[in-house]
């Protein structure tokens, strides 16, 4: 055995100089490194998620209703060993003088936090962590409250009927909140001192949270509990089931990561493929002369099985570190946006790393090795005597069973890989039909034209172009195995490429130049015309004004809406509180109709609502599938002491990362307006330049309250522009799992070849004719597979965009034009360097290769 690992690592020494085994090295350090750069990076990111959970939501568990718990639901909690602490949440005007701003107030106790600690600056320029909040009397303030309203610490800010003293700045709290109230900058305050404020009335909107922390018996003890206040209506948040997600495009592009990755290893894959037969057939004669000193096939198996492996860890060790240094660089882009600070790697993504290596040298190599094995004694006499090659379709089905699998392990959906899997397999297939169609076609147009120009004198070119066209139809099955690894490659790099662009415009187009700034929420019906009328030439852009009615889902085809909903949505949010309602004649902007048809009567007239039959109402899609209801079904809403149902008519997509108003559930005009109602608009303003109109708005109408969304836009704006150098970053490995398969390809028919330059040579090519030769050859091949693999790009792009990423597919026309003519620039250019060394041999050097050829 020692003897054996002895043999196999000088072996590996020795094959280090063949071109065969570095583009091995290279193509499975490649894999390595993309999988565990993107292993290590999301890996991280899921165990942040969930060892912080509890901190971003301020406890193991969250309930939330509109007015105060019940004491016997606090001693309940006690007794079952959580500990608690209470939360009032509410947006209120804090002045100092002149100076007014509205604000998100947070009112705790004693016991806050649960977890974590507050960074607040004291007063002395340093950041503190305190394990507590502001003692009564006192206030924290954000940085930008402080600004806005110019106070300090020390200074005396109104709240409501109390003056509170400024104690701090808060640099940041543990917990994340969401929603509008955290859109307005924080304050910070004692529960004790709330009563003197004078904000809590009758009809204020107040949400009262009531936080627990608990080890998980503890918390798993009151899952009947949690149960039941869900159905009376509180919402219920479970750091097991409700932890905080990543935004819109984070997911994304942590979807685009793994595509990306799952790319590069296929690509990777393809390139061991293609220098494993360069591989096996070097060592040919090694494996026969080792048959004549008396090596068994197992001794073959295994001296061959050792090599390679030692050859795969050190590429493993290597793609690590390489991993290791990538996904220090997607931490680095995008860490101030993640919601936490994540723990170290781990060393699962590192496992997988070198399994990832070690499958897709089995899968994509192995049953062309199996060479090695059946390989006769006689050959050292008798070069003719190879054994047969693998059969082509052994080795993709092994490849594909071994990619499949990965697709697997890394998606963790057994559907979708087994789509995928199914319908690559389909697409090679009509690949190979349509290959050898194409480059029949391609061949016989170049050998036409070849002829013609010959005919005509018109010089070595027209010689070149025809004798390259019949060196690819002379082995036309290796040229199409070579067409088809193009143009998979060509395919992979162009779908990653495509993808990153259609997302980069995707992102780009959900926050445009007129993106609202503003909300302004709370219009009443007598104050609507007057606040469109100071508005209108003053701001830069504005949205319809839309009316809001607040109603609580009651039934759904007339039963309860618990009882008919799926099982998994039962907590849904649109199931535990009021939903705001509108109503609207026409189609809302940003949205779509998706099924049915928007209402309206035949003659166009508002619809009755006291005809005493469901009136039609528009659904958005998102909520209609998680509630289980679709066209036809009908939805019952309590407003006021009233019941109002609807009949969905249809269903809508919208855009909710858009800064507009939008709603889950549209009815049409006479339905909703004799009940209660406000206004909701969001427009864009330049705050720096009308910052008077501002000052009137709130003096003219008090109650409506101005929600400044400036900060936040910003941020996303930072967030999308961070997660585009994420995604260029990763694309880097895909276009070098690229390049390195057209490395293999081009090594792996580099005996034939040069035995073909030592025949040219003998008959009396020049090395200016035997390079014009060479260069058609391989522009050929690239133009070919540079059209297949715009094709197999459109339909994949297809694919992926609208079954994982969410995305509009469109056919890209430059694809169609750049991928042929850079497909045959690219492989040219890298096929003429590679084969500069062939065209300095001398014909007997090149002819004495005629075995290995």
């Amino acid at each position: 055995m020692n003897g054996m690992l002895g043999l196999s690592l000088k072996g590996l020494r020795r094959d280090l100089r063949a071109s065969d085994v570095r583009a091995l090295f290279i193509a499975l350090a490649l894999a390595v490194a993309a999988s565990t750069m993107i292993g290590f990076f999301l890996d991280r990111l899921d165990r942040g998620l969930t060892r912080q959970a509890g901190q971003l939501m301020g406890g193991d568990i969250k309930l939330e209703q509109g007015q105060p718990f019940d004491e016997s639901l606090y001693q309940t909690l006690r007794d079952a060993g959580l500990t608690l602490a209470d939360q009032v949440d509410m947006v209120s005007m804090i002045s100092r003088g002149e100076a007014f701003q509205l604000a998100s107030l947070k009112v705790i106790d004693d016991a806050y936090p649960l977890y974590g600690e507050v960074r607040v600056d004291l007063g002395d320029g340093q950041i503190s962590q305190l394990p507590r909040g502001p003692e009564p009397g006192s206030v924290w303030i954000a940085p930008r409250l402080a600004q806005l309203l110019g106070v300090g610490v020390g200074d005396s800010v109104q709240v409501g009927q109390a003056e509170l003293t400024v104690s701090g700045l808060i640099e940041r709290e543990p917990d994340q909140s969401a929603g509008f109230s955290s859109f307005n900058p924080r304050l910070m305050m004692r529960i004790a001192d709330l009563d003197a404020t004078g904000l809590v009335r009758p009809g204020s909107r107040i949400e009262y949270e009531l936080l627990a922390r608990g080890s998980p018996e503890a918390v798993a003890g009151v899952d009947a509990l949690l149960e039941r206040l869900a159905g009376e209506g509180v919402d219920v948040e479970d750091v097991r089931d409700d932890r905080p997600q990543l935004g819109s495009a984070l997911e994304r592009a942590e979807k685009y990561l793994s595509l990306a990755g799952l790319a590069a290893v296929l690509l990777a894959g393809v390139a061991v493929a293609m220098a494993t037969r360069r591989y096996v057939d070097r060592h040919l004669d090694t494996a026969a002369l080792l048959r004549c000193f008396g090596a068994t096939q197992s001794q073959l198996s295994s001296l061959f099985a050792w090599q390679l492996l030692w050859l795969a860890l050190s590429a493993s060790a290597l793609g690590a570190l390489l991993g290791l240094a990538g996904q220090a660089g997607l931490l680095a882009l995008l860490a101030q946006f993640l919601p936490m600070e994540l723990p170290p790697p781990g060393i699962l993504p590192l496992l997988m790393g070198v399994l990832t290596a070690l499958a897709v040298l089995v899968g994509f190599a192995g049953p062309t090795l199996l060479r090695l094995k059946r390989v006769s004694a006689l050959k050292v006499l008798r070069r003719e005597l190879d054994p047969l090659p693998a059969s082509a379709w052994l080795v993709v089905a092994m490849a594909s069973l071994v990619f499949g699998a990965l697709l697997w392990l890394y998606s963790g959906d057994l559907a979708l890989s087994a789509a995928l899997l199914v319908g690559g397999l389909i697409a090679l297939a009509l690949l190979w039909g349509l290959g050898w169609l194409l480059l029949g076609l391609v061949l016989r147009l170049a050998g036409r034209s070849g002829s013609g120009q010959g005919a005509a004198g018109s010089g070595g070119f027209a010689q070149a172009l025809r004798l390259g066209a019949r060196q690819l139809a002379r082995r036309r099955q290796a040229s199409l195995g070579q067409l088809l690894a193009f143009a998979v490659t060509f395919a992979a790099m162009a779908i990653i490429t495509l993808v990153r662009g259609d997302l980069l415009s995707a992102w780009q187009a959900q926050l445009p130049a007129d993106t609202p700034n503003y909300f302004a929420i709370n219009i009443q019906p007598g104050e609507r015309d007057g606040f469109v009328e100071l508005l209108d030439g003053a701001v830069d852009a504005r949205t319809a004004l839309y009316p809001m009615v607040r109603g609580r889902l009651t039934a759904i085809n007339g039963d309860e809406p618990r009882e008919v909903v799926p099982e998994e949505n039962r907590g849904d949010n649109a199931l535990q509180r009021e939903l705001n309602l509108t109503w609207r004649a026409d189609v809302p902007e940003g949205n779509r109709v998706v099924a049915g048809e928007w209402f309206a009567d035949d003659n166009g007239e508002p619809v009755d609502g006291d005809s005493g039959r469901p009136v039609p109402i528009s659904v958005e899609d998102g909520l209609a599938e998680r509630l289980g209801v679709g066209l036809g079904d009908t939805m019952s809403f309590t407003v006021g002491s009233d019941r109002v149902t609807g009949e969905i008519t249809s269903l809508r997509d919208l855009d909710w990362d858009s800064f507009r108003p939008n709603f889950f559930v549209i009815f049409p005009p006479g339905v909703l307006e004799r009940y209660g109602h406000s206004y909701i608009t969001a427009f864009k303003l330049d705050a720096s330049e009308h910052r008077d109109l501002l000052r009137r708005v709130v003096e003219a109408y008090p109650g409506v309250s101005l929600l400044n969304v400036d900060a936040i836009l910003e941020r996303v704006r930072e967030l999308l522009a961070q997660v585009t150098r994420a995604v260029e970053l990763v694309l880097i490995f895909v276009l070098l799992a690229g390049v390195s398969v057209l490395y293999a390809a081009l090594t792996a028919s580099h005996s034939l070849r040069t035995h073909e330059s030592g025949l040219l040579r003998a008959f009396g090519a020049g090395d200016r004719l035997i390079s014009r030769i060479q260069g058609v050859e391989f522009a050929l091949l690239g133009l070919t597979s540079g059209l297949m693999g715009a094709l197999l790009a459109e339909l994949a792009a297809a694919g992926v965009y609208v079954g994982w990423l969410d995305l509009a597919p469109r056919l890209h026309l430059t694809l169609w034009l750049a991928l042929p003519l850079g497909g045959a620039l690219l492989i040219g250019l890298i096929g003429h360097l590679l084969a500069r060394g062939v065209r300095r041999q001398t014909p007997m050097a090149s002819l004495g290769l005629l075995g290995e050829a």
